[in-house]
């Protein structure tokens, strides 16, 4: 059974999201079966590089908060995080263009290193003093500690158009699916759940879809007589003449 998750660096609950799945994941029987991929979604296509800023400064400007109401906002996801075991700066984080990172996690994708470069980049962005948005130099010391070659991410960062068409993809089936805002699950291509939702509903999610995996109809059989020859356990069918 596939999973795909779209998210974005930037996504505090995306963050928050990612524990919630994961701590149902470890718990399901069935979780060695279960493929997890990480899609791309980002808040703010449109922002561009070196564009950075402080997170409660844009909560204030785009929602309409007061100081107050942004603190309070960010004390609260902080405690959601730490109900999660998770660390969360809730003063001096920053924000920025997110669509490197993503071009790098389908880098890593490539490499199996997906999931240990995604944790390592919300880990940084959410519970650590510094930036990811100020220059490439942490993001590079972040994929290389998620076990990629150093030059091969920094040719990736010097090439904008490696992996970009990835990105977009990702971004284009989302809205397809109808996804609009992240987190967003999808189990094998059947089930949609938005948002961080409580361990338990991702516990009945991935037993649900597990249980309704369609069993395999099989079109042909290999008879050793002229149908489709096969190997098995004991040897392999010899062509007759």
């Amino acid at each position: 059974m596939r999973v795909e998750i779209w998210s974005d660096i930037a996504c505090p609950w995306c963050y928050v999201g990612k524990a919630r799945f994961e701590k149902a994941l470890a718990a399901f029987p069935h979780r060695d079966g279960v493929e997890v991929v990480h899609r791309s979604f980002e808040l703010d296509p449109g922002r561009a590089k070196g564009d950075t800023g402080l997170v409660l400064p844009m909560l204030m400007g785009k929602y309409g908060m007061s100081e107050e109401q942004a603190r309070e906002g960010e004390h609260r996801l902080g405690e959601n995080a730490a109900a999660e075991g998770l660390d969360y700066r809730t003063e001096g984080r920053d924000h920025g263009n997110t669509f490197d990172m993503h071009r790098l996690l389908h880098l890593a994708k490539a490499r199996g290193r997906q999931d240990e470069l995604i944790g390592l980049l919300y880990r940084a962005n959410f519970a650590e003093e510094r930036s990811v948005f100020a220059d490439d130099t942490r993001v590079v010391e972040l994929a290389v500690e998620a076990g990629l070659d150093a030059d091969e991410v920094r040719a990736v960062l010097a090439d904008p158009d490696r992996y970009a068409d990835d990105v977009r993809a990702d971004e284009r089936e989302a809205a397809e699916l109808g996804a609009n805002g992240v987190p967003f699950f999808v189990l094998d291509r059947k089930y949609g759940i938005s948002g961080a939702q409580p361990a338990e509903v991702f516990t009945q999610a991935l037993e649900q879809a597990w249980g309704e995996r369609a069993p395999l109809t099989t079109l042909a059989t290999a008879d050793g007589d002229g149908g489709g020859d096969a190997c098995g356990p004991d040897g392999c069918a010899v062509p007759r003449g």
